[in-house]
């Protein structure tokens, strides 16, 4: 059982940074593939970026490639996702996800944490 907890959302202008934390219970996290996904007023949620169990692989999605950066740190039982150069439509709810099988993770994650709100201002 792995339980998810986001944390620094927040309002920013255009071209500020974030640093998105996701916090799991849990003392095989070490081993699961963890993800974040967005989802904005009226859209569907989409992927963001993952990162494998181990973190030598990372994936993003193209509108962020760039600009957002996914890591983690398995002795803290954390990710992270950096935010950079935001823009007004990064704006969204964004959700830590997690599973032990790295395919399953870009489309039906087990585990999704609350999210947190991410605002960007022009």
């Amino acid at each position: 059982q792995v339980q998810l907890v986001e944390s620094g959302g927040g309002l920013v202008q255009a071209g500020d940074s974030l640093r998105l934390s996701c916090a799991a219970s849990g003392r095989t996290f070490s081993s699961y593939a963890t993800g974040w996904f967005r989802q904005a007023p009226g859209k569907e949620r989409e992927f963001v970026a993952a990162i494998s169990s181990s973190g030598a692989y990372t994936r993003y999605a193209d509108s962020v490639q760039g600009r957002f950066t996914i890591s983690r740190d398995n002795a803290k039982n954390t990710v992270y996702l950096q935010l950079n150069s935001l823009k007004p439509e990064d704006t969204a709810v964004y959700y830590c996800a997690a599973d032990a099988n790295i395919v399953a993770l870009f489309t039906t994650p087990h585990y999704w944490g609350q999210g947190t709100q991410v605002t960007v201002s022009s």
